[in-house]
């Protein structure tokens, strides 16, 4: 399955809005502050709310140990690290659901 990358987001948005004249180098430009503005928030330990699309935070993760698989006699040390969690909203959620069987669709004709 394809994805969606950031190139193909910015044209996607520069279409859809092209009624408002607006470049890609301008829409690039706001996506950009856009990501910067997430992160920002992020590495200062504030949430970041999209009202109808999420909630991204950041979570901790604790220290633990952990095994090489190829040794596994020897214990590795694994130290406690940030993470970005996101939680769906509710609009994402009602509209995600109701894909189920477009993706399922995909799935079966891809590995025919």
């Amino acid at each position: 399955m394809p994805s969606l990358t950031k190139r193909h987001l910015i044209i996607e948005i520069t279409n859809k809005l092209s009624h408002l004249e607006l470049t890609q180098a301008i829409v690039t430009e706001v996506i950009d502050q856009f990501i910067e503005s997430v992160t920002d928030n992020l590495c200062t330990g504030e949430k970041v709310i999209i009202r109808d699309f999420g909630m991204f935070h950041v979570a901790e993760l604790k220290a633990k140990i952990g095994r090489n698989p190829r040794d596994p006699e020897h214990d590795i040390h694994i130290p406690a690290s940030a993470i970005v969690k996101f939680k769906s909203g509710k609009a994402l959620k009602t509209k995600v659901a109701r894909t189920l069987p477009i993706i399922r669709e995909k799935r079966s004709s891809a590995s025919e």
